[in-house]
């Protein structure tokens, strides 16, 4: 730790982001009560249309939601380290086949804008970073959607994310079996339509993988 890192730390202690605790010296991202509390999925997987698998090592409730908020629209960037390594270990412990590459769910270019960072793509960088895996940028947001948080009906979230996503020019993922990266896994629309996208273009195989998903 350098001596900016050491003032920062002193001005603003880190904090566990699922419960908000100020951690203690020797925890690192995350405080030792959540390690055991967090509602882990276990080797729970959801079905996602396109996706092989959808792979997450948490529930979408408790102190996970508080988090993943902070992380989304109080400019937690700093949690993508923790939350990408989670996701990282949920994928090496239950996915035991090879993979080519990590691609994520991106933003449009006005909601990267408004918030500054894109917290897929963040997330997806910690998690080749961790697994040693090529992050590629394959996906383009064509067009601006509705929070799909806001949206309860599954058949709403399908319609209002039809047609959002785009393969970016240039890239290629013929013949190769990819990681999806998104935060949160609710109906599973967003992520059915980026795997579609990417199976059109050729992906022998998408898997899912998020944080989190609902139950």
């Amino acid at each position: 730790m350098n001596w900016k890192e050491a003032v920062m730390n002193l001005l603003y202690p880190p904090r566990c982001p699922f419960c908000g605790r100020v951690l203690e010296v020797w925890e690192e991202g995350l405080c030792s009560r959540c390690q055991t509390a967090l509602p882990w999925t276990g080797e729970e997987r959801k079905r996602v249309e396109f996706c092989r698998q959808c792979l997450s090592p948490l529930w979408y409730q408790e102190g996970v939601r508080r988090g993943m908020h902070c992380y989304k629209f109080r400019g937690g960037r700093r949690h993508a380290a923790l939350f990408g390594l989670l996701m990282a270990q949920c994928l090496s412990d239950l996915w035991g086949e090879p993979v080519d590459c990590v691609t994520w769910v991106p933003l449009s270019a006005r909601g990267l804008k408004r918030r500054g960072y894109d917290q897929c793509q963040l997330l997806a960088q910690q998690v080749g970073a961790q697994t040693e895996l090529e992050v590629v940028s394959t996906l383009v947001k064509v067009r601006d959607t509705r929070q799909q948080s806001r949206i309860l009906s599954p058949s709403a979230r399908r319609a209002n994310v039809s047609g959002a996503y785009e393969l970016r020019e240039g890239a290629d993922v013929e013949g190769k079996r990819v990681v999806l990266v998104d935060d949160v896994a609710t109906s599973g629309a967003t992520l059915s339509e980026c795997a579609a996208c990417l199976r059109l273009a050729g992906a022998e195989e998408v898997i899912g993988l998020t944080l989190a998903r609902a139950k």
